[in-house]
């Protein structure tokens, strides 16, 4: 019987709405937090923001609180965005994003990695070098590098997605003297960890103790996707669809190669596809992602999932089921 729960969240601005209504799911129907659940926990960008507001004891049903009624305070629509744009090069105001994340995560800026009750890793990459950046708690088996780096601080640097946010620097004054210093950093969605679960195992399994593959149920929980993105005609449609292609299409890809390095694993895939394209920052859409996030909630049986007898979501060794699941629409 697996002993270990280990949860991801994908990258995806606003439509973080869709995983956050899978987790109020989880906490109704299992009475618990989804700390309380999960062993580990893992995101990236939107996805680190919900994964440091579990840590932190968030109820799911605050955290989508979160989303619907504050995140158009940050992603505001007007003319003088896209002039901030060429100017400046973003769109949004990434203190505005800082200090809600600190309000509703860690309001007096308390929390190292380190004082997280569960295991937990965040994504980020560095502008200097392109050296992504993974969060975690200290341990005996890793540098013990990031750990006493502020949740805060780390969350904000993962959700600094280039041209929606300004880049984040997290000093050294807290990193240990033998550590490379981290610098500014940009999301961890930029080129392969928009989708983080394969190196959530990877730190799980070969950098953090007491976890291993045949003893472990990992879900994955993404933020919607689409797939017929019109052909750019265009030089700022190409630069919006490199973009989009950079942040969001590792997706996929990292859920097979996860599936075959650690085929003994009990794994879950849970995401939607998106009928129509609905921006990072699209806070117009938020009513259409509450629906779909409904729709897909339905669909979640919780209870089936952590006793690894659900076979919906499933994915496995067999290529019937990796077929299946590629062209499952929910």
């Amino acid at each position: 019987m697996p002993q270990r729960y280990l949860l991801s969240i994908d990258s995806g601005g606003i439509r973080g709405i869709i995983p956050t209504m899978a987790l109020v799911k989880l906490e109704t129907t299992t009475g618990k937090l989804t700390r309380d659940v999960f062993s580990f926990v893992a995101g990236t960008s939107t996805g680190a923001i919900i994964a440091a507001a579990i840590v932190a004891g968030v109820p799911a049903a605050r955290i989508l609180d979160l989303y619907i009624n504050r995140t158009p305070e940050i992603f505001t629509a007007s003319l003088w965005k896209w002039i901030k744009l060429v100017f400046f090069g973003s769109r949004y105001s990434v203190e505005k994003l800082h200090d809600l994340i600190a309000e509703v995560i860690d309001p007096n800026q308390s929390w190292t990695l380190n004082d997280s009750p569960i295991d937990m890793l965040l994504t980020a990459k560095r502008i200097a070098d392109g050296m992504p950046w993974y969060f975690v708690r200290d341990n005996r088996m890793n540098s013990g590098c990031t750990g006493r780096l502020g949740l805060v601080e780390c969350t904000t640097a993962s959700a600094a997605a280039p041209t929606y946010f300004q880049p984040w620097t997290i000093t050294g004054d807290k990193i240990p003297v033998q550590c490379e210093q981290v610098g500014t950093l940009v999301d961890g969605a930029v080129g392969v960890t928009g989708n983080p679960v394969y190196q959530a195992c990877i730190e799980a399994f070969d950098y953090t103790p007491d976890y291993m593959p045949k003893e472990t149920i990992t879900v994955s929980l993404g933020t919607g996707r689409f797939k017929n993105r019109k052909e750019p005609k265009w030089i700022g449609g190409w630069l919006e669809w490199v973009l989009a292609e950079l942040l969001e299409s590792p997706g996929e890809q990292q859920t097979e190669i996860t599936q075959r390095h650690f085929p003994e694993m009990t794994f879950y895939r849970i995401d939607t596809e998106l009928k129509e394209n609905i921006g990072l920052d699209d806070a117009r859409n938020i009513g259409r992602l509450v629906e779909y996030g409904e729709r897909l909630a339905k669909k979640i049986d919780w209870e089936a999932i952590l006793a690894g007898t659900e076979t919906r979501f499933r994915i496995g060794s067999n290529n019937t089921l990796w077929e299946q699941y590629k062209v499952q629409v929910i």
